[in-house]
């Protein structure tokens, strides 16, 4: 695309205060003419792993023979990314046709203040979707919530079966003061054409919030059920299930898709089927292994934000290697940074500063590590460290290091027959 603003414009303008106005995304799906009961939807909420069970649902909705549209959030390394069709993401022209139209019907809305917000991008991108799916005659969408549920585009559109990622501290403050307030933030993206929530084992009390949030949103006619990743027999087995803390997300993104082919009636593909499909799933940037070009060096990229995440990335590149010459790390004031430095310990880092201007990069951090500028990632600067490399943080950074080593990112899973 030349240009995001199509998708950018209100978010770009909003002023202090400003927030995302669900009614303004209802006008502009009427004047696209865009009725989101017109297709089925699977919805994806959560605290860490959207993408993983996002991407796991949709591959197993196709490998049911649906055609799928799937929605996901960041991107990698193209705004492309954002919206696939059974896997693949739009080519620069599809997303470009979106973009006009929703732009074309944004213009005529009323004003941002007589509709109390502006559109947020997370929103547009579901939207555009929503869109895609109506061209191409697609059986089924899977979208990804943004950071919320209940304050999201996804409430607005009304999700037929939700899956419920764990849900955990991120966005104290922003979602919710407690982790109760933000798992029922999160379930109460449910609503009237919900028929299934499905959740990953969560504590006690987000248990209870979630059951009460449902009650709320849907009179008691839905009740949360349970997805054990750990019980014998759930899809997929382990040899097909994402590596590291991304197992937990598969099992219930495929959990989540078998319960809306049950809400679908339709069959569920042979067990074959199935493993045939999401044996060739990739997710980038979760722990995923790429050579660095013009170089024999390796790079794990994965997208670990807290101290169980790191972790454990560390431990799958040692497994892998046998070791770790350099870490490559990127987390902003607001995540887990403590809990990173106290995971790597010894093992030499480079921190990585980013441009954006809401990110805040002023945590003191251990004297001999080192600190490079984002925009200095390159194959050579990247090689220069080592022959066994692990990068992890944000998305905004594992997305620069995918661009930098020429990653690919527009299929994620298939191709189908």
């Amino acid at each position: 695309m030349d240009t995001l603003d199509p998708f950018f414009t209100e978010w770009a303008r909003k002023r202090p205060g400003q927030i995302r106005s669900r009614r303004r995304a209802r006008l502009l799906m009427e004047a696209l003419d865009l009725d989101p009961a017109s297709v089925p939807v699977l919805g994806v909420v959560g605290s860490k792993g959207k993408g993983s069970t996002a991407t796991y649902a949709a591959a197993a909705l196709s490998a049911a023979g649906l055609r799928t549209v799937l929605a996901t959030g960041p991107s990698f390394r193209s705004y492309r990314e954002r919206v696939r069709v059974d896997g693949v993401s739009l080519t620069d022209a599809e997303l470009a046709a979106l973009g006009e139209r929703i732009e074309a019907a944004r213009v005529r809305l009323p004003s941002v203040e007589e509709t109390g917000g502006h559109l947020a991008p997370s929103g547009l991108f579901l939207i555009a979707a929503l869109l895609r799916a109506r061209e191409v005659g697609a059986d089924v969408c899977v979208l990804e919530a943004g950071a919320g549920g209940y304050r999201d585009e996804l409430r607005v559109i009304g999700p037929d079966v939700v899956a419920l990622g764990r849900v955990f501290g991120e966005h104290l403050g922003v979602l919710g003061d407690t982790i109760p307030e933000i798992a029922r933030e999160k379930a109460r993206v449910a609503g009237d054409r919900t028929r299934a929530l499905l959740t990953l084992p969560q504590t006690d009390e987000v248990t209870e919030a979630v059951a009460a949030a449902l009650v709320e949103a849907t009179g008691g006619r839905v009740g949360a059920e349970t997805v054990d990743p750990d019980a014998e027999g759930v899809e997929p087995p382990v040899r097909l299930r994402p590596a590291g803390l991304s197992a937990a997300s598969g099992v219930l993104g495929t959990a989540a898709a078998l319960r809306m082919l049950d809400v679908l009636g339709r069959p569920h593909p042979s067990s074959e089927r199935l493993h045939e499909v999401l044996g060739t799933v990739r997710l980038p940037a979760r722990l995923s292994r790429h050579a660095v070009p013009g170089s024999d060096a390796e790079i794990v990229v994965d997208s670990a934000i807290n101290r169980d995440g790191v972790a454990t990335a560390l431990a799958h590149a040692r497994a892998l290697w046998g070791g770790v010459d350099h870490v490559l790390l990127c987390l902003p004031d607001h995540k887990d940074v403590s809990g990173a430095v106290a995971a790597l310990g010894d093992v030499p880092v480079t921190t990585v500063v980013l441009p954006e201007a809401h990110l805040r990069f002023e945590h003191v951090l251990p004297p001999h590590w080192r600190t490079m500028k984002a925009e200095d990632l390159s194959p050579d600067t990247i090689a220069a460290l080592g022959g066994r490399l692990l990068a992890m943080g944000t998305v905004y950074f594992t997305g620069r290091v995918l661009e930098a080593v020429d990653a690919p990112t527009d299929r994620l899973f298939g191709p189908l027959r």
